[in-house]
């Protein structure tokens, strides 16, 4: 039997202690620390590699190296395959995040089932072990919070159950790691999915399940398992009251790839993110819609945030957001009202809190656009969550068509970034942006003018350059440039 022996662990950094102490050093928070048994880090298996043989490797010039392109593993979804790279690769962890009910369980079935049935595979290479030489592989899903009934019935909803897929797709509702080892290095699957990481333990450690030491110690024993047998293991995280996933930070190093699954649970709208990934790039983004059978793929994102109803009050103006390689167009909603006693209120969601402060004040001092006594309310239609700095313009439009109550065309989308200066500044990926306006049907767009080249052209789409943020409001408001003049002699308020 290995040498074990005891430390406080520090819940929220992960710091050890010999002795208790009622404040972590590290971190600085309050009641913290909880005694763990850990073992010896010479007691863990190890993958062989080059020194275990008797070689030791040599450095190497870095154009002398070599490595294979990874293989990838077709999830079938083929949203979640553009946020993977191309899908899934052997060997490799992956972290889903995202708050409880959000809908992790019901994606990775649904991606469980491509799997099972070989959906999207392009060729045989992407056949990897457990497969069985056919063009589908095996799942194996180990259940901590649930039982393998309730798995069942979720299946079930999904129409998950006929077919190889409820052949291939192997349930086990185990929350001790070392089970869960044992039967993955039995069953070598294709993938493995562990439900949730906060559930899972290992017998050797006293500490509770979800703590740092527990979640520390069974993501490391899973990783072993995916390096040395060629397994993808798919781990679910939840998200705590503050956004962050679970457990101690140092969980998303450990892993390959970190996705998030976001939305309002009381919207139906899902989007998938990629904070962390070593196959592919972070800038992509998956767009779902929570059906009655679970999770459907939206054909076209483009259009998927904008409101369908024929009524357009003052206040809504359409912007487009860039995720990845993908133009997203938004609806962005504004309500300016009087204020009460005491400050003014300022109320975001979906944007952030301190560029909606900042808009106000250079609308206030720039534009002769004066919120400073008025509550102001901003939100992204469809429960979106965007940072992207060309929603800038049409948020700052939008909170002066509230407060002067005029309305904007529906077919007008404003795109550009403001200054402190209320001066108007270009975008990354404007012509996309403007294509995919000019595609859903668009007739005009507002954009920053730059003096280094002319705004691009676009078929079917007025593009309109203004300098700075007072004249593309008179623009978007009136309509014409007279309209201009007109919002220049408002007096500040």
């Amino acid at each position: 039997m290995p040498r074990q022996e005891s430390r406080y662990i520090c819940q929220a950094c992960g710091a050890a202690y010999l002795r208790w102490e009622g404040q972590c050093r590290t971190c600085g928070e309050w009641n913290t620390l909880v005694e763990t048994v850990v073992r010896e880090a010479g007691s863990r298996r190890r993958a062989p590699g080059p020194a275990a043989a008797g070689r030791r490797p040599s450095p190497q010039s870095l154009n002398s190296l070599r490595e294979a392109e990874p293989v990838r593993i077709p999830t079938g979804i083929d949203e979640m395959d553009r946020v993977l790279g191309g899908g899934l690769v052997p060997g490799s962890v992956v972290l889903l995040g995202g708050e409880p009910g959000i809908g992790k369980s019901t994606l990775l079935l649904q991606a469980s089932a491509g799997l099972a049935t070989g959906a999207g595979t392009a060729s045989s290479e992407t056949r990897v072990a457990g497969g069985g030489g056919q063009s589908g592989g095996h799942v194996l899903y180990a259940t901590g919070e649930e039982s393998a009934g309730q798995v069942r019935l979720r299946a079930g909803r999904l129409g998950l159950l006929d077919g190889p897929v409820g052949e291939r797709i192997q349930v086990v509702a185990e929350g001790e790691v070392g089970r869960i080892v044992e039967l993955a290095r039995e069953l070598v699957p294709t993938v493995l999915i562990v439900d949730s990481i906060q559930t899972v333990t290992a017998d050797e450690l006293e500490g509770p399940a979800g703590s740092v030491g527990q979640v520390r110690e069974c993501t490391l024993r899973l990783m072993e398992v995916a390096k040395q047998e060629g397994v993808v293991v798919i781990l679910v995280g939840h998200v705590t009251k503050d956004g962050s996933l679970a457990g101690p930070k140092a969980l998303e190093h450990l892993v390959d790839a970190v996705l998030s699954l976001e939305g309002e649970r009381t919207a139906t709208m899902r989007l998938l993110r990629a904070t962390k990934n070593r196959f592919g790039s972070t800038e992509e983004v998956g767009v779902f819609e929570m059906a009655e059978h679970g999770l459907a793929e939206v054909a076209d994102p483009g259009r998927a945030f904008l409101s369908a109803t024929d009524e357009h009050a003052p206040g809504s103006v359409a912007g487009a957001a860039l995720e990845g390689t993908r133009p997203l167009l938004v609806e962005v909603q504004a309500l300016v009202a009087p204020g009460g006693y005491g400050s003014p209120r300022r109320t975001a969601s979906g944007i952030d809190g301190n560029r909606l402060a900042l808009l106000v004040a250079v609308l206030g001092r720039r534009a002769g656009i004066g919120l400073g006594s008025h509550d102001v309310y901003a939100n992204l239609a469809g429960g979106l969550d965007l940072t992207d700095p060309g929603l800038d313009l049409p948020l700052a439009i939008a909170l002066a068509s509230s407060l002067r109550d005029k309305h904007v065309p529906r077919d007008l989308i404003a795109i550009g970034e403001v200054g402190l200066l209320g001066e108007l500044r270009p975008v990354p990926g404007l012509e996309r942006r403007l294509r995919e306006a000019a595609r859903l049907g668009f007739a005009t767009a507002i954009v920053p003018r730059t003096g280094r080249s002319e705004p691009p052209t676009v078929k079917g789409l007025e593009v309109v350059a203004v300098s700075n943020l007072r004249e593309a409001v008179g623009r978007a408001i009136g309509g014409d440039p007279a309209r201009v003049r007109e919002v220049e002699a408002l007096p500040q308020r």
